[in-house]
């Protein structure tokens, strides 16, 4: 009986240690980034951790402290973490970074409202993984999108994303036939003939591909709230403005000039806050779930 109970014991012990271990951490890490026109509060997603993490790191290094505010664009976002910005030179800035990308990570839960805090990056035509920027992000200002709108643009999101499959198959090694087919057909100026090639492989070129959509709450935030919806599914969303959005409001009506520069510097500091995520939800209003 006691060798029974004394396994019973160590079993009970053994689940509650990995129990334990498995249970989320209490604590959160808030951003505070300091301006003359305020302080915003960031919360940053667990979901992104790539993002998570190195702007946690560069924001404990110091290293946004005294960059600028160096685009910024009313109705649409402010854009910072340049260090080319602490310099004079107004033409550096956006060039800027800690000399490395991170992957990106997007999450169709995550969009672009008014408060967003997402990664800037190159285009596509230099980053056709869509790699953020190591350093330099932004905070959408944004405006409303009424939902005749958001139709709009989800089609026309869609339909980019389904030629792009498509450029992807032709392209792929194992196609070149299919590449050079096309390319025959359209040299010669038979439109008919690319036409039905690309409608032939298009099944198999788009194999899997799921529309993007908008939840209920969602359409909600953009039809009220506002913000920034032709950015959503190409650009990182990794956190967003949980107090201090009105410091947004000030410094998106600034007045700018070459490349959306803002006439005076407008500067920050980052600092790195640890509380409970308790009292984020009763400070902040802040949901985790």
């Amino acid at each position: 009986m006691k060798k029974i109970s004394l396994l019973l014991l160590l079993i009970t012990v053994t689940l509650a240690c990995n129990k334990s271990d498995e249970s989320e951490p209490e604590t959160d890490q808030i951003a505070i980034i300091r301006t003359d026109f305020g302080d915003m509060y960031v919360l940053l997603y667990d979901e992104t951790p790539l993002h998570k993490e190195n702007f946690l790191k560069l924001a404990k290094e110091g290293f946004y402290d005294s960059t600028t505010f160096h685009r910024v664009i009313e109705g649409f976002m402010i854009q910072g973490g340049d260090p080319n910005s602490k310099d004079d030179i107004p033409f550096n800035d956006g060039q800027g970074g800690p000399g490395y990308t991170i992957d990106a990570e997007f999450n169709s839960k995550f969009i672009h409202k008014k408060g967003a805090l997402a990664a800037a990056r190159l285009g596509d035509q230099q980053n056709p993984d869509r790699k953020s920027s190591g350093s330099q992000f932004y905070i959408v200002h944004g405006q409303i999108f009424p939902s005749l709108q958001l139709d709009q643009i989800l089609g026309n999101a869609n339909n980019a994303e389904r030629q792009n499959m498509i450029r992807k198959y032709v392209q792929a090694p194992e196609n070149m036939s299919v590449l050079q087919a096309l390319q025959e057909n359209q040299r010669a100026g038979r439109i008919d003939s690319v036409q039905a090639i690309i409608e032939r492989i298009e099944p198999l070129a788009t194999e899997g591909f799921i529309p993007r959509t908008y939840t209920t709450d969602q359409r909600e935030i953009y039809n009220s709230l506002g913000g920034y919806a032709p950015l959503d599914g190409s650009y990182t969303v990794f956190g967003e403005v949980i107090k201090g959005v009105s410091v947004i409001d000030s410094i998106a009506v600034k007045q700018t000039g070459q490349a959306d520069r803002p006439l005076e510097k407008i500067m920050m500091e980052v600092r790195v806050e640890e509380m409970k995520k308790e009292a984020i939800t009763k400070e902040f209003g802040y949901s985790y779930n």
